[in-house]
């Protein structure tokens, strides 16, 4: 069922006779929801995340600084064609994760990030990379139930291989001191997954703009000479 887009117009005679006379016109707008039973989801590409960096920063630094924060093709790796599960996705882009996680011995760090826009999200994800972590440690990085000092006290007295968790914690996380990125491999966002409004994170005004873009301007110039999957279509 479409819904009625009510708009209210203040005709010309309204303005002579000086009366709020009104006309009310109603316009037929589909739904999102209609919009996208009818397209499928694309696989996110370097230029989408380099075009909202741009978007964002373009007004408030230099051509210079703007640069700087250009990523190379090299730093990242192929999105999920949406024929693979988490699991074969992570399986399939991290093919010498097995050594990787031996080798990994740094506290207060992860060699894999996986940023999503939600709490229940990020248990999710938790959940279908089971088949692909198997005995690695998974640390929760969202601020639903748990207390950011919490996290903290973790990352300091454990390892940990895998990070989950919202852009929002992740940030406050890197800010205090207490997530450290210099051993972070992978940073891997959940691009086309929707919420319960059927907005994607990047659609999330305090996400994008407060959580995601300052996260990443922060690492910007570290990962620049890494490898790094821009998305995870699931």
């Amino acid at each position: 069922m479409e819904e009625l887009l009510f708009m209210l117009l203040v005709t010309e005679r309204a303005k002579i006779v000086g009366m709020p006379y009104l006309t009310l016109l109603l316009v037929f707008q589909k739904k999102i929801s209609d919009v996208l039973e009818k397209s499928s989801p694309k696989p996110g590409v370097p230029e989408d995340l380099q075009n909202l960096l741009s978007q964002h920063f373009g007004a408030k630094r230099s051509v210079i600084e703007i640069e700087e924060l250009k990523l190379s093709d090299s730093c990242f790796l192929p999105a999920n064609d949406l024929t693979h599960s988490f699991s074969s996705y992570l399986k399939e882009i991290c093919p010498k994760w097995a050594k990787l996680r031996k080798n990994h011995k740094e506290k207060k760090s992860v060699v894999m990030l996986v940023i999503c826009s939600s709490a229940l999200r990020s248990l999710e994800l938790i959940k279908s990379m089971t088949a692909f972590k198997g005995d690695c440690r998974v640390l929760k990085l969202f601020a639903k139930h748990i207390k950011i000092k919490e996290q903290i006290n973790m990352l300091e007295k454990g390892v940990f291989h895998i990070g989950v968790g919202t852009p929002g914690r992740i940030k406050a996380l890197v800010e205090q001191d207490g997530l450290c990125l210099n051993s972070t491999k992978y940073m891997i966002l959940d691009w086309n997954w929707r919420d319960q409004k059927l907005r994607r994170m990047m659609d999330i005004p305090e996400v994008l703009y407060k959580h995601l873009c300052i996260l990443y301007s922060l690492t910007a110039l570290f990962i620049e000479s890494r490898r790094l999957p821009l998305v995870v279509n699931t």
